[in-house]
């Protein structure tokens, strides 16, 4: 087996606790070293997990052993980063959202497709063996044709003087935080190419958007109800209504390791509740990213991404008009 050589650009706390371990689990890579700006926290990285400290990003991608990079900046930063690293050579592993904008997005597939890199962004969820027991239960029939399907994700606040998800210089805001789960969710199971009906945002006197709701519509014409929020009762799912029945997932978005999914199946006069086995979607979509890069396997990411982006993108201005 070919083992990726990745280096960590920027030392986040979701790298510490979620992805950089998954990586090592993944036992697909070699992890050859962490860039900060603070030498400080490289070296804190590099005792947990091995690798070499690097105080830089760019001393990171001046490297020639290093074949990717994983990066967990802030949104807002994404862009910059992601040009740089492909323009050294190295395929991309970004957390989501990809960029700010859809101009920026085009620019990074299109540096990609030009250089033959890889981009992936980190949506993991749809990787979880949950979705192949939900996408099971509709192929036979359980809930009818699909006519709604309705998604929330929303959480209480975090520390808001802190936290990047509410610094609008760092590409914060909760439409391309929780609203692009719930973007991504509809896009998985309904298909792409879907137009914007409508959306709303509140931005609840904060300099970030804090709530919202998207109203999507399919190519065969299922509508999504989505809504989100960083101030919210925490929900985490996707309900899909047909003509003979409901299904709800639970535990949409975050079913990490050894957690048990819930999914539930109302029918008339039924309702079905199936505890599911845990798994690891943090594994799966990194050992799809190494797969990727082996096969030089990128297209379907590529368009992937630039769906995904392009809804986000629109959402922004129908709202920004309101």
């Amino acid at each position: 087996m070919i083992k990726i050589k990745i280096g960590i650009l920027g030392c986040a706390d979701i790298a510490r606790r979620l992805v950089v371990p998954n990586i090592i689990a993944s036992n697909k890579y070699e992890i050859i070293a962490f860039a900060s700006r603070d030498k400080k926290k490289a070296l804190y990285f590099s005792s947990l997990f091995g690798g070499e400290a690097i105080e830089g990003y760019e001393n990171l991608l001046d490297r020639n052993d290093i074949d990717a990079v994983y990066i967990p900046l802030p949104t807002g930063m994404h862009y910059e980063w992601i040009t740089k690293s492909l323009q050294a050579g190295k395929h991309v592993f970004a957390e989501k959202s990809i960029a700010t904008t859809f101009k920026e997005v085009q620019e990074i597939i299109e540096l990609a497709r030009r250089s033959n890199l890889c981009v992936f962004e980190n949506f993991m969820f749809p990787y979880h063996s949950q979705f192949e027991f939900v996408n099971k239960k509709i192929n036979e029939g359980n809930i009818g044709e699909i006519q709604l399907l309705r998604s929330s994700f929303g959480f209480p606040k975090f520390d808001i003087e802190n936290n990047i998800r509410y610094k609008k210089s760092l590409g914060g805001g909760a439409v391309m935080d929780a609203g692009a789960y719930t973007v991504m969710a509809s896009q998985f199971l309904l298909g792409t190419n879907q137009k914007l009906i409508s959306a709303t945002t509140n931005f609840s006197g904060f300099e970030v958007d804090f709530h919202g709701t998207i109203v999507l519509e399919s190519e065969s014409k299922i509508v999504s109800q989505l809504a989100f929020g960083f101030d919210n009762f925490y929900q985490n799912n996707i309900e899909l209504w047909g003509t003979k029945g409901k299904l709800i997932i639970d535990r949409a978005f975050t079913a990490g390791p050894g957690f048990l999914p819930k999914v539930i199946i109302e029918n008339q006069n039924e309702k079905h509740e199936y505890i599911l086995p845990a798994d690891n979607h943090f594994v799966k979509i990194l050992n799809l990213f190494h797969d990727a890069i082996v096969c030089s396997n990128f297209g379907m990411q590529y368009d992937q991404i630039i769906s995904q982006s392009s809804l986000l993108d629109q959402v922004r201005n129908f709202t920004s008009k309101l």
